[in-house]
């Protein structure tokens, strides 16, 4: 299985991006999305399995909206509300959703601090 995240920005991918293996693709929209970035986003997803992880504020909710009508059999990942984005969620709760996802064999799990 071949799996491709579509985040927001560069960073909520840099935040993902140590916590999954290098065969996932992490997309960014980076915040817009027009017929030119949707259409680049579908060529380069592939036939993936798609999996999109927007922040919950106001613009993730309104391009998650674009994007499930883009990719309407891709899973959805969420954010607590409260926390600043997908780059500001802590990495428990980051690895807590990929496994509810599924995608276990795709996390790279952070080693336990020394004690």
């Amino acid at each position: 299985m071949t799996i491709t995240i579509i985040v927001e920005g560069k960073n909520d991918r840099s935040r993902l991006r140590r916590l999954l293996a290098p065969e996932v693709d992490i997309l960014c929209t980076f915040g817009t999305l027009n017929t030119l970035k949707l259409e680049s986003l579908r060529r380069k997803a592939g036939d993936d399995e798609i999996y999109l992880y927007m922040d919950n504020d106001s613009s993730g909710k309104r391009i998650r909206g674009i994007l499930r009508d883009a990719f309407p059999d891709a899973g959805h990942l969420y954010t607590r509300r409260g926390y600043a984005g997908v780059e500001g969620t802590p990495e428990e709760y980051l690895i807590t959703q990929l496994e509810k996802a599924g995608l276990e064999e795709f996390i790279i799990y952070p080693k336990p601090l020394p004690f």
